[in-house]
């Protein structure tokens, strides 16, 4: 198959402009609870964590501690991951023969997407494993029409994207079983390939030997998230419909004409694997439970190939004007949803935070931490320690109140120790009464949680607890406090 020239001015305006949108909007709302524990995490240099690879939150932490705090500066490499995305969207669309307009049209559907905009806003494992799909797609194109080294560069990008997010050992699984069964398996016989596999598994190595000296709680977590145990978790049923939501219901057409032509035409027989692949992973996800955006990376592929094929149907005004409607209205409803546009204020008053839970969880860290520095002042013991009942609540009073000692069960949070034995009172939040009672013999209501904007996110009408007398010593007790989820 003939590759056209690069259609570099327009994929460039395209990403620009994402870029731009995203740096715009970085400073908006305030931190979400996954960049306030991904700053603690990174403060304790790991190779691996109990919910994740390393580099994210040593990321996290490079970044708070070289620019002064700035959320801005902390959210910079989400917006330049995610205009990388679709750049490299438009470069599968040229692999596959498509023209200017059909690298245009891919680049931008990618950049329109909901999942783009919405995991390039926030510092997230998420946005750089959405990139890592991206590039392996390329490369594995690449590396399938030449042979020989390029695998190498697969193996590289492999590897980091495991100390990025675990997630993509699926794709790679599913990838290597598609290419059994539709091809081409001439690949499995290079050395060149295997190569890039042992250099993944290198690599990766010591977060997965981390994982292993540790009981594999990876594991653990993703039979919380199947079980419902995140907020971001879906029910089964809604796992398939959710794909329309990916990428835009309005678009849904370009990534569906994408598997048609993967499955169908004659040109596309030594990509046939990338549909399979994607069907794959689409049963292992909704089996095992997982979230409906696990797909995500999946889609810079197929846009990719459905956009010559759409370009050919647009052969009137009329479908390239309803094609350009589509793809702005696209861009604008997901910024709307997954931007900080509308005011913290008017928020509660918008369907937005039923259909983007993680909007709320960057509302009220300012005063939820204002309270806890209050019943803390209040206690008059500079002894008194918090206890914290998830790793949002535990890294914002990190974050924001160094003087205050914070521990937790959640996640990494429970393997980093309990408090010390001090006879001292403690305060709480996010733990259930009638646990705390049987800690504690005298258990008082110190303060309630409130963000100020009436928004009903996980931690609005939390009450604080003191606890002035403790029953029990905490390495007694620190076993049962274990949360993974």
């Amino acid at each position: 198959m003939e590759r056209p020239r690069f259609a570099w001015r327009g994929t460039a305006a395209i990403a620009a402009v994402l870029f731009i949108a995203l740096c715009a909007a970085a400073g908006g709302y305030g931190y979400h609870r996954d960049e306030l524990y991904f700053i603690a995490a990174g403060s304790r240099p790991a190779v691996g964590y109990a919910d994740q690879p390393p580099l994210v939150p040593l990321l996290a932490y490079m970044l708070d501690s070289l620019s002064g705090g700035s959320l801005v500066a902390l959210r910079i490499p989400s917006a330049v991951a995610a205009s990388a995305v679709v750049v490299v969207t438009a470069l599968i669309a040229r692999e596959f023969g498509a023209g200017r307009w059909g690298q245009v049209l891919a680049a931008a559907a990618m950049a329109a997407s909901a999942v783009l905009i919405a995991v390039g806003h926030l510092l997230s494992t998420s946005t750089f494993d959405l990139l890592v799909w991206a590039l392996l797609c390329w490369l594995v194109i690449r590396a399938v029409k030449v042979q020989g080294s390029r695998w190498l560069a697969v193996g590289a990008v492999a590897g980091i994207g495991l100390l990025t997010k675990s997630l993509v050992v699926f794709f790679l699984a599913a990838l290597v079983a598609a290419i059994v069964i539709v091809g081409p398996r001439t690949v499995l016989r290079d050395p060149w390939m295997w190569g890039g596999v042992t250099l993944t598994v290198l690599i990766a190595l010591p977060n997965i030997w981390w994982q292993a000296a540790n009981g594999w709680p990876q594991f653990e977590l993703s039979e919380s998230i199947a079980a419902g145990g995140s907020g971001t978790s879906e029910s089964r049923w809604l796992f398939l419909p959710f794909q329309l939501v990916l990428i835009g219901p309005l678009l849904a057409p370009i990534w569906l004409a994408g598997i048609w032509r993967l499955l169908h035409d004659p040109r596309m027989r030594s990509w046939r694997f990338f549909a399979i692949a994607y069907f794959l992973l689409a049963v292992i996800f909704l089996v095992a439970g997982g979230k409906p955006y696990y797909l995500a990376g999946m889609y810079p592929v197929l846009l990719a190939a459905g956009a010559e094929p759409v370009i050919r149907w647009l052969h009137s005004a009329v479908r390239r004007g309803l094609a350009v409607l589509a793809v702005v209205t696209t861009a604008v409803t997901s910024a709307l949803l997954f931007l900080p546009i509308v005011p913290a204020a008017e928020l509660h008053k918008t369907p937005i935070p039923a259909i983007n839970y993680d909007a709320g969880e960057t509302i009220g860290w300012r005063e939820f931490t204002a309270t806890i520095d209050a019943a803390h002042r209040g206690t008059e013991d500079t002894g008194t320690i918090v206890l914290a009942g998830n790793y949002g609540e535990a890294g914002a009073i990190e974050k924001f109140l160094p003087h205050i000692p914070v521990f937790s069960g959640h996640n990494s949070y429970w393997s980093w120790g309990p408090p010390p034995e001090r006879d001292a009172p403690f305060l709480a939040v996010g733990y259930p009464e009638d646990m705390l009672r049987g800690l504690c013999n005298n258990l008082q209501h110190a303060a309630t949680i409130d963000n100020q904007v009436n928004l009903d996110n996980d931690e609005q009408g939390r009450p604080v607890w003191l606890c002035t007398d403790r029953s029990a010593q905490w390495d007694a007790v620190w076993p049962s406090l274990r949360r993974i989820g």
